[in-house]
């Protein structure tokens, strides 16, 4: 096989370049060459994919038998689109890196392949879309959802759109389990959303690179919902980071209702805490069927922590500094607990 990755840097990017070149793939990576570092065993072509010119110098390059696009999120529609109309007569086949929260019923109600996805036009600019008073819709899912039909427009029947919900493991870049771990770390009681037995569903970084690459080989077009089939309690992640971290800290678990209260701001200040009915509850029986394995997330945990230690560093990213509440704020709402037990 012989690929053409936009991005593969960083993350998941730099994750599928990984398991292809296991595999003894061909990789050409494309990207600005601002954040991560080129992998030197691929063809790496560097160029901003809102220029005309730097597409159709790269789409000479070709031809591929797919394209993997992992960059789309830092773009809106209309670049996406001119990244598609450019490649399209490079390679048959796009494999597409979109999200759950394209879907106009995120995150309230189960989701499967066949719920409705949000309108956007594929010419719209960054400007396009708004985010709801409950934080749903988003004007992100908005704008992956524009990506998804210019995309579509393009490439027809040869594109594949893979829809994760969140995506952890080594070389995170948003902070999600990093800022569990470290905050597992420090020690002392920490702030825990109940309950405890909430299922959440991430996905494996790596799971999702060799499930990218498997369809970039397949024949077949169509949409997959990526979530861990099985998940975990949240009381057994937070277990898990406290073991992994060999740390003595004491988990206060506080009702929802508690912490709203408090203002602790759900999905940021406590990650991967949120009460939408729908947030952890989708079907991912589809991908399963076509080949996704997901590995036990107590794996993913431990390798995230190995890299960690190992002085693992994401790319500078806006959205590490989102994620954790601040100590001055958990030790506020722990005593204020305290003092009413």
């Amino acid at each position: 096989m012989k690929i053409l990755v936009l991005g593969g840097t960083w993350f998941l990017g730099k994750s599928i370049v990984a398991e292809a070149l296991r595999r003894g793939w061909d990789v050409t990576t494309f990207n600005r060459g601002r954040s991560g570092h080129d992998v030197s065993e691929v063809h790496t072509v560097h160029g901003d994919r809102t220029k005309v010119a730097d597409l159709n110098r790269l789409a000479a390059q070709g031809p591929w038998d797919a394209v993997i696009d992992t960059s789309s999120s830092e773009f809106p529609p209309r670049d996406v689109r001119l990244a598609a109309q450019a490649l399209r007569d490079a390679a048959p086949r796009w494999v597409h890196v979109s999200t759950v929260s394209v879907y106009a019923g995120w995150p309230h109600h189960t989701l499967t392949e066949e719920s409705e996805v949000l309108e956007c036009p594929s010419d719209a600019d960054e400007s396009f879309g708004y985010t709801g008073a409950d934080g749903s819709p988003t004007k992100y899912g908005f704008q992956k959802a524009g990506g998804e039909r210019a995309v579509a427009e393009a490439f027809g029947d040869g594109v594949v759109f893979l829809r994760p919900g969140v995506i952890l493991g080594p070389g995170e870049y948003v902070g999600r389990l990093p800022w569990w771990l470290n905050r597992a770390s420090r020690g002392g009681s920490v702030l825990a959303p109940a309950p405890a037995d909430q299922i959440i569903q991430p996905v494996d970084v790596r799971d999702v690179a060799a499930f990218a690459l498997d369809q970039a080989a397949a024949s077949t077009g169509g949409a997959y919902n990526l979530a861990h089939p099985e998940g975990m309690r949240f009381g057994d992640f937070l277990l898990a980071c406290l073991a992994v971290t060999e740390s003595n800290d004491h988990l206060v678990w506080v009702e929802p209702e508690v912490l709203i209260e408090h203002e602790v701001r759900q999905w940021t200040e406590l990650p991967l805490w949120r009460t939408h009915a729908g947030v952890w509850s989708v079907d991912s029986s589809k991908a399963m069927a076509a080949g996704l394995r997901c590995r036990p997330l107590t794996e993913t945990i431990t390798d995230t922590w190995a890299w960690l230690r190992a002085d693992g560093r994401p790319v500078d990213h806006p959205r590490w500094a989102e994620h954790g509440i601040a100590p001055e704020k958990e030790a506020k709402i722990l005593a204020a607990l305290a003092s009413t037990s």
